[in-house]
């Protein structure tokens, strides 16, 4: 059966022309990790939505790969740090693949920054600390949700939110889940890509040598 999608706009006329800026080699810091810095930064200056918002992509087992939204919470020791449910989709991919990538879009300044890497959890001690700077309700939701698993209603989420608010009021104690918890990419590879005309774009790669040292060059577009 044919099927016929009634479309105002054809998608394959859509594009955007990048003409804002360039990249160089020459440019760019001695530090992949300087350099990310140094974008984050104009990124919150520019009023990015979502600044800190980075695709994660995972891989199962079976090599079945998966993505989804996160938000970066720290760069600390040259490693990107995020916070998940350990139990959730992504976290089972990361119990056994602990390859992973993470890409961050920033339109505003017509760029993007890929990131691979080797993800593991951090110190229960760090996850505590950032759990305990939390809001309220981003506490409880931590307790309430199983995450990535079948719910039969929103029902069944909210009446366990009443659950967990009686069990930990507001102003009390809410212990961190043994389940919940952050994770840090250590990269060795990082991409700065910045649009140019006619998809002509400059990418610039830092890739670590065998020394663990950042040999710098650029990629074609």
């Amino acid at each position: 059966m044919d099927v016929h999608l009634n479309m105002k706009t054809n998608l394959a006329d859509i594009r955007i022309e990048y003409s804002s800026r360039n990249l160089d080699c020459k440019d760019v810091a001695r530090s992949p990790i300087k350099q990310f810095e140094t974008w984050l930064n104009q990124a919150m200056e520019a009023g990015a939505l979502e600044s800190t918002a980075m695709n994660l992509a995972t891989v199962n087992p079976n090599g079945q790969p998966s993505s989804r939204i996160v938000l970066l919470k720290g760069i600390e020791k040259d490693q990107f740090i995020f916070y998940t449910n350990y139990t959730s989709h992504k976290g089972l991919d990361l119990a056994t693949q602990t390859s992973a990538a993470i890409n961050f879009f920033w339109p505003e300044l017509e760029r993007q920054v890929r990131i691979e890497g080797s993800i593991l959890k951090v110190d229960p001690s760090e996850s505590d600390g950032y759990f305990e700077s939390r809001p309220y309700g981003s506490k409880i939701g931590a307790w309430v949700s199983d995450q990535s698993k079948k719910i039969t209603s929103r029902k069944e989420l909210e009446d366990k939110v009443l659950e967990y608010q009686q069990k930990y009021p507001e102003g009390s104690v809410v212990p961190r889940p043994s389940h919940w918890g952050g994770y840090a990419l250590t990269p060795n590879y990082i991409e700065f890509w910045q649009g140019r005309p006619s998809r002509l774009h400059d990418r610039i790669v830092y890739e670590l040598d065998e020394k663990g040292e950042w040999e710098i060059y650029r990629i074609c577009p």
